[in-house]
């Protein structure tokens, strides 16, 4: 039976006191055995479990618990494995330098893969326009600046070693670097026969008038990636997938301080840059002229585990390196607009470069007179 009062519902009879108020006096209820028999009687007590209940509570909870430390555990290990990189005995296999050092490579005449405004010259023709040439301490690749009207793209020079590499340690020693609109500029490594299946590492990268350093990329087929792995660097991560067919083959890059590339690299005497290939990973260091380590000057054996941090660390925690990169040569090129330095976002947005860059490239020969590499040598190591 209910009845309802006039301050509020009172619950009467069966096996409830007689006046207590709900609403006027809840703490009235509360304190009496009904109050306190609901409150501490339902099914939620775990005093009132059945021993089953119990049982497989305790069960359930163990498993959480369980779980969370293993998947804690799983997940602490995963975030931080890191390759050895241990030491290596390094001696020294090829060296490029001197008056002969580009016959110890190939020249490109084919079109340009990178939709520029450029002409590559054979060799032949490089040596005859300049565009290559080396004396006994240093070796000149450029830009031609004689034609005034380059109507269907200027001349230029790419080349490529004739010695393929799976590993190694190479050490480019670099006096300057080339800069100006519509440059794309590049020092690598790759099989272009077998691209991307057998990758692609970009040692120094950079574009028109290279303010932003420069950009260490790794380009492969797929199953290699940064993301989400430890890393010792120096650089800026800018992507982590290493695939070449995402972000319009932007690959996984790092990108360095300003003074590593272009005319603020140029003016304290260049550097040297130092790219490390092996299973462990791909690491790449730079060294500005008055920090070269003894091991590299001296030329003897380098020891890249005294050197401290790399700039640019592609470890080999979720890329097998050895499968991704094979049978690299080293090449050099300067390109002019394409699809990166030529993009309107990039030449005219974000450098500042006026018009349409392959109107630039046909009609300011001058423009370029800064378009030019010098490398006092290349020298590639292997571990015994």
């Amino acid at each position: 039976m209910a009845s309802y009062g006039g301050h509020g519902y009172e619950r009467k009879g069966a096996g409830y006191d007689e006046g207590i108020n709900l609403v006027n006096n809840p703490e009235q209820y509360m304190n009496s055995p009904y109050g306190e028999r609901e409150v501490c009687g339902g099914k939620w007590n775990p005093k009132n479990w059945s021993r089953t209940t119990k049982i497989l509570t305790a069960i359930i909870v163990g498993c959480l618990v369980i779980f969370a430390i293993v998947f804690g555990a799983v997940y602490g290990v995963r975030v931080n494995r890191y390759p050895g990189y241990s030491k290596l005995n390094y001696s020294i296999k090829d060296t490029y330098s001197g008056s002969d050092f580009f016959d110890k490579f190939n020249y490109f005449t084919g079109y340009d893969p990178t939709q520029g405004f450029v002409h590559y010259v054979d060799q032949p023709g490089s040596e005859q326009l300049n565009l290559t040439y080396a004396t006994t301490n240093q070796a000149v690749l450029r830009v031609d600046t004689s034609e005034q009207d380059a109507s269907t793209g200027r001349k230029s020079a790419r080349i490529q070693s004739k010695t393929q590499y799976d590993t190694g340690l190479f050490i480019f020693d670099i006096k300057h670097s080339p800069y100006g609109c519509a440059t794309w500029s590049s020092v690598w490594l790759a099989d272009e026969s077998n691209w991307p299946y057998n990758g692609e590492i970009d040692v120094v990268e950079s574009v028109n008038q290279g303010t932003s350093g420069n950009q260490m990329t790794l380009h492969t087929s797929d199953g290699c990636s940064m993301k989400n792995v430890k890393r010792k660097q120096e650089g800026k991560t800018l992507t982590t997938n290493c695939l070449n067919s995402t972000d319009n083959n932007a690959g996984c890059g790092v990108s360095g301080p300003v003074d590593t590339y272009g005319e603020a690299f140029n003016n304290n005497g260049g550097g040297v840059y130092a790219t490390e290939l092996r299973k462990d990973g791909i690491r790449t260091w730079f060294f500005n002229r008055s920090s070269i380590p003894s091991d590299v000057s001296s030329g003897s054996s380098p020891d890249p585990s005294s050197w401290g941090e790399a700039l640019a660390d592609f470890p080999s925690t979720d890329c097998d390196i050895t499968s991704h990169f094979k049978n690299q040569s080293i090449i050099v090129n300067i390109d002019l607009c394409g699809t990166w330095a030529g993009t309107s976002s990039v030449y005219n947005t974000e450098d500042q470069c006026p018009g349409q860059c392959s109107d630039f490239v046909a009609t300011n020969a001058s423009a370029f007179n800064n378009a030019y590499w010098s490398f006092n040598s290349f020298k590639m190591y292997q571990a015994s």
